[in-house]
């Protein structure tokens, strides 16, 4: 079972990082995959500590994978690690072994203590819509084209039935980025042409 959630982490100086990664059950514990190379990764190797915070503001989704890292956050209990101040509900977790591999290294983690702040009233469909999208855009350099594009159509009807401003919000951030994508593409593919 793989949980969607907002890690954050930090280098050794204190530097925090925020990301959406789906962490792996594993047991009482969890396991973080990030792929090589990524920030998350060089965190977790200088500072063994993470914070998997649980959110139903998906506009944290989407605004991380589209270059908005401004999230308030707070001083976590137990790790030294903050957590998100928004989050509905937090989990602290510590490193307690590695398995290296070449592409995805998983780092087993233990619980250190959990924290809720806030009730969750569930999902819409257009926040399920909205963390599709950004597990889409967070591939756009290794899946096909025709697949995001039909991923996105599919997803959009969900947005325009159920969205509300924030989940509309977050969907116009992703759309934004996949065009932005798609029209680098073009332009590097008719600058070859010119080329050669």
């Amino acid at each position: 079972m793989i949980r969607e959630t907002i890690l954050t982490t930090t280098n050794a100086e204190g530097r925090l990082h925020i990301t959406p990664i789906g962490i792996i059950a594993d047991g009482d514990g969890w396991i973080i995959a990030p792929f090589r190379p990524s920030t998350t990764l060089d965190n977790l190797r200088a500072m063994p500590f993470a914070v998997a915070n649980h959110t139903d503001d998906v506009r944290i989704f989407a605004g991380c994978l589209t270059g908005r890292y401004d999230w308030p956050t707070r001083a976590s209990d137990n790790v030294p690690v903050p957590r998100l101040t928004g989050s509905l509900a937090h989990t602290e977790l510590a490193v307690v072994g590695v398995t290296e591999d070449e592409q995805r290294p998983r780092f087993q983690c233990a619980v250190v203590s959990r924290g809720v702040h806030a009730p969750f009233a569930g999902f819409n469909r257009a926040q399920a819509a909205v963390i599709e999208a950004a597990i889409l855009v967070s591939r756009l350099h290794m899946l096909p084209r025709e697949k995001i594009e039909t991923e996105i159509r599919y997803l959009e009807t969900a947005i325009e039935k159920t969205a509300g401003a924030q989940e509309a919000e977050a969907w116009t951030w992703l759309t934004e980025a996949i065009r932005a994508h798609y029209a680098g593409q073009t332009k590097s593919a008719t600058s070859n042409r010119r080329l050669t």
